[in-house]
């Protein structure tokens, strides 16, 4: 299998790191309000690789974190008056809620973030011990010029970066581009909206990036295969990601990166900051589970994807196209493989060999159902029924 890997920018050849065995790690859902639409394609990449990964023989292990407190959440928390730890277990229920209506498959492990913290302060000491990050007032800094790959993931030149949209300007930081692992708590925090947690440099709370390394390495191991999230993701979440985990451990982190294009609407990636957005409940409401996948997959993961009522009504008509071929074969005894089904079967494989290229391989099952319908025409029931079980096996 060939996957495109944005650390090196190329499609290349997927080779676990341990024959027969892969680990994927996936960043999951801020919970500070209820999925929106564009949550489902990020959801459904990683689900269809890890079903297809599943599917060829490999033993997989899959990680898909929970982010449960973050600045948002506990501005939620103070303008509800009420527990963080309440807002986050609320979303988090219709999140595991909406997946599973999404057909998305369990992960192995789901790790709250506030479940960790201790691990989140081991890896911050050691950076601290390896020259990598230090304390500044009760908050804890990675010095970014520590680390000299830095950029490698997004392609950015520390050099160039300046202050900007998403590095803003700190007076406690030895250099603006360095971010936060560990933020002391300020006078008003330390409450059940504003949870802290005690540490070395003080009562605080750890910042966002520190939380996925410690997350992912407790589970996966310090190097692992698969790393996936949204594009959004690649700066600086992903980037701080890498920089950190890799100079605490002196390892590669995750060797395949990962990463789906957005949800647009217009012009605009479909996000809550924008207001712009479907809640996912909505979605599966008005679409359906299957509609939706079929959305998604009839583009390739890594392109944006444009809201389109039509598309997701051309989605439902090839849904129902596969549905009336299964209806009419039905009554038909099943067959073994025929020489056809087996090279549609090859084509199909070949397809998501190539980078999960996903529109092929439906182009494929749809020939597959027009072959069988001539097939039905012609009396050739033996062919029909062999295109029926190879449509079930491969599209569920």
């Amino acid at each position: 299998m060939r996957l495109y890997n944005t650390l090196t920018r190329t499609t290349e050849a997927f080779v676990p790191r341990d024959a027969g065995r892969v680990s994927i790690y996936v960043c999951g859902q801020t919970v500070q309000d209820v999925p929106h639409f564009g949550h489902a394609r990020a959801a459904i990449v990683p689900d269809v690789l890890r079903r297809y990964l599943e599917w060829r023989g490999h033993q997989v292990f899959h990680v898909r974190n929970i982010t449960d407190i973050e600045d948002k959440i506990i501005a939620r928390a103070k303008a509800e008056d009420r527990p963080a730890a309440a807002v986050t277990e609320t979303f988090a229920r219709v999140s595991e809620r909406e997946m599973e209506r999404l057909g998305v498959l369990q992960p192995h492990i789901v790790p709250r973030a506030t479940g960790h913290v201790l691990e989140m302060i081991a890896l911050i000491e050691r950076l601290i011990e390896r020259g990598h990050a230090y304390e500044s007032g009760g908050d804890v800094f990675f010095s970014v010029r520590s680390f000299p790959e830095y950029g490698r993931l997004s392609g950015r030149d520390v050099d160039e970066l300046r202050v900007g949209a998403r590095v803003e300007a700190d007076e406690r930081k030895r250099d603006p581009l360095d971010f936060a692992l560990w933020k002391g708590a300020p006078a008003d925090e330390g409450s059940l909206t504003s949870p802290t947690w005690p540490s070395p440099w003080g009562p605080g709370r750890p910042g966002w990036h520190i939380e996925c390394s410690a997350m992912s390495t407790k589970y996966l191991g310090e190097s692992f295969d698969i790393h996936a999230g949204g594009m959004d993701l690649v700066f600086p979440h992903h980037e701080n990601e890498i920089a950190q985990s890799e100079a605490a451990t002196g390892k590669s982190f995750a060797r395949y990166w990962i990463h789906n294009g957005l949800l647009h609407i217009g012009t605009e990636k479909m996000s809550k900051s924008l207001g712009n957005f479907i809640t996912l409940g909505e979605a599966l409401d008005r679409y359906g589970a299957d509609a939706l996948r079929m959305f998604f997959l009839s583009s390739s993961y890594r392109s944006p994807v444009d809201f389109s009522e039509e598309r997701l009504a051309e989605a439902r008509a090839g849904l129902d196209r596969w549905g009336a071929f299964l209806r009419a074969t039905a009554g038909l005894d099943p067959v073994p493989p025929t020489a056809e089904s087996t090279e549609i079967r090859e084509r199909f494989v070949a397809a998501m060999e190539d980078d999960l290229s996903t529109p092929r391989a439906q182009a494929v099952l749809f020939d597959a159902v027009t072959a069988g319908n001539q097939h039905l025409e012609a009396g050739d029931v033996k062919a029909a029924a062999a295109l029926r079980a190879l449509l079930l096996e491969l599209a569920g």
